[in-house]
């Protein structure tokens, strides 16, 4: 009996053209600036130590935007990009630059399962701050309200089982009581090995269907 149910976001609970065409030249228009205006923040300085220590030199402030930029270029899932781009999406938000995408069923769906007893939660490669500016303004309002918990890229790759395994003993389930929700085989395939039910959202036809997973088209599909 599935007690929880786990989300991934892109191409799951919202588009991938938001991320890619809305998100992504936000944060990369803005990283310069931000970083100059915030160098001095705590989050941003140890973000910048992250950044050094993965590309293995010192970086000045310019050279550190550099490899950001081409970071977010590249969609690399790195920690200390995602902590970046969640505080500046925070004040695109804030100044209502921004609002967040979701499918008009996944609000209709998440306050369902919501008020059946499910226990919601998000993973996604996305900081969890990043996460809760989503669901936050989304354009079907507040949905934080709804969820139990988040989880990104600190407890693990998404296509790594320990990550999976790591996820139930936080939200202390076992695996056959969680239904883990992603567009991306790979994810589901490391979700399955750490004994998670699993479905494989096909929203759009960049979606590569898997034989091994169950599949729904949109939320409405879901096996529960």
């Amino acid at each position: 009996m599935i007690k929880a149910i786990v989300t991934d976001i892109e191409g799951t609970t919202s588009s991938i053209d938001f991320v890619h065409q809305s998100l992504f030249p936000y944060a990369k228009t803005h990283l310069r600036a931000y970083l100059h205006a915030h160098m001095s923040a705590a989050a941003v300085r140890e973000a910048l130590a992250e950044v050094a220590q993965l590309e293995q030199r010192a970086l000045s402030l310019e050279q550190a935007a550099d490899v950001l930029e081409r970071w977010i270029d590249e969609d690399r899932k790195a920690t200390p990009l995602k902590s970046l781009q969640g505080l500046i999406w925070a004040q695109g938000y804030a100044a209502g630059e921004l609002k967040g995408h979701v499918y008009s069923d996944t609000s209709v769906y998440l306050r369902r399962w919501h008020a059946q007893g499910l226990k919601l939660y998000v993973y996604s490669s996305g900081s969890v701050a990043a996460q809760k500016l989503i669901f936050g303004h989304s354009d079907a309002g507040d949905l934080t309200p709804l969820f139990s918990g988040y989880f990104d890229t600190r407890v693990g790759g998404k296509r790594e089982a320990v990550s999976y395994h790591a996820i139930r003993q936080a939200i202390e389930l076992p695996g056959e009581a969680v239904l883990f929700l992603s567009d991306i085989a790979e994810e589901l395939d490391a979700a399955r090995a750490a004994d998670f039910k699993t479905c494989q959202l096909l929203r759009d036809a960049r979606a590569k269907p898997s034989p091994d997973h169950p599949q729904a088209k949109d939320f409405s599909e879901v096996p529960i």
